[in-house]
């Protein structure tokens, strides 16, 4: 599947029909992921056009892994696949959120949180520290 390329009429990308996807410099986008039934943010992570393309084509999520720099179908590993509810897009179309049902033990993080959003940015005296706020 071949996206077709982000329409120049701004009018167009934001208020057209057409899924023109906006990938960076490096052929990413950027995909927060929440729980459909809580709302609550799972993570925050990227897509290439094949991760995209495998998501919708399966309905299983996909990600591009900048670490790894390789392909992953969330879950493969952990047993925490994510089954794709929707998948909605932001106004100028370079940024995805993804409505999932978790599955396994419905934990998103590769620290076995529930959320990768765990910990808090407070401001001390010494400087800004973190505080988790989940486990």
């Amino acid at each position: 599947m071949t996206f077709p390329a982000p329409s120049a009429n701004k009018k167009f990308l934001e208020e057209g029909g057409a899924f023109t996807p906006k990938f960076d410099s490096h052929g990413l986008i950027v995909c927060v992921t929440v729980e459909a039934s809580s709302g609550e943010i799972l993570m925050l992570a990227y897509m290439n056009a094949l991760a995209l393309e495998k998501t919708l084509e399966t309905g299983i999520v996909h990600y591009w892994s900048r670490s790894r720099n390789e392909l992953w179908r969330k879950g493969d590993t952990s047993g925490q696949v994510q089954k794709v509810i929707d998948i909605r897009v932001d106004c100028d179309q370079d940024a995805l959120l993804l409505r999932v049902e978790a599955g396994g033990d419905g934990k998103a993080c590769h620290t076995g949180r529930k959320s990768c959003f765990y910990r808090k940015v407070e401001n001390a005296a010494e400087g800004p520290r973190l505080r988790v706020i989940e486990n």
